[in-house]
């Protein structure tokens, strides 16, 4: 009963997290340097070891420049494709159709739905649908050498739960960042304040 309880209060938890309303011009340039900063982070995996965990980070510009605006966020996601064929054109492919797919759709999430689970779905099925994308029609070894690329129930079955829990960590991870982002700011403004008066 207790498991029943704390299941529901997990879905219907509201996320809390709200654009801050900003000149076209301001959003511009912040969406230019995220997508930037999500270029940078995602051709990380060209260091090897440490850089592949650079590179899952680049969903978090992604997000926020969606959550600052959906068309923000889609040019964000544009410009950050164009420098990523610049430098580095094998992570194309792997950004369109994974990390910023999973950001758009997470930015989406949080703009359109007031439940967590809901923003995680989204995100999830929007991973799910680019990796098989990637894997059955470009047939590209996006889960690695070993899976076919052939269609299977099983590899399907087993994207969608990955995508929905990779998802989930991603929406929780933003909602702490956001947090953490609004005390910084507040901080900053204070201090801002203190200093003029």
């Amino acid at each position: 009963m207790r498991a029943m309880r704390w299941v529901s209060s997990v879905f219907k938890t509201e996320h809390e997290i709200t654009a801050v309303q900003n000149t076209k011009n301001r959003k511009l340039v912040v969406g230019s340097l995220l997508g930037a900063m999500a270029a940078i982070l995602q051709s990380a995996g060209l260091i090897g070891g440490v850089g592949y965990a650079f590179s899952i980070m680049a969903t978090g510009p992604i997000v926020l420049a969606t959550v600052t605006s959906i068309q923000i966020g889609l040019l964000t996601y544009a410009v950050t494709t164009f420098l990523l064929v610049i430098l580095h054109p094998s992570e194309v492919l792997v950004f369109l159709f994974t990390t910023g797919l999973l950001g758009i759709a997470l930015g989406i999430g949080f703009k359109l739905y007031k439940t967590r689970s809901m923003v995680s779905v989204l995100g999830g099925i929007a991973l799910t649908a680019g990796i098989l994308i990637l894997l059955y029609l470009f047939h590209f070894p996006v889960l690695g050498p070993s899976i076919s690329s052939k269609v299977s129930g099983t590899v399907i079955v087993g994207v969608l739960l990955f995508g929905l829990l990779y998802s989930w960590i991603w929406m929780n991870l933003c909602i702490v960042g956001k947090k953490h982002l609004n005390k910084f700011m507040t901080r900053k403004f204070i201090q801002e304040k203190d200093e003029s008066g």
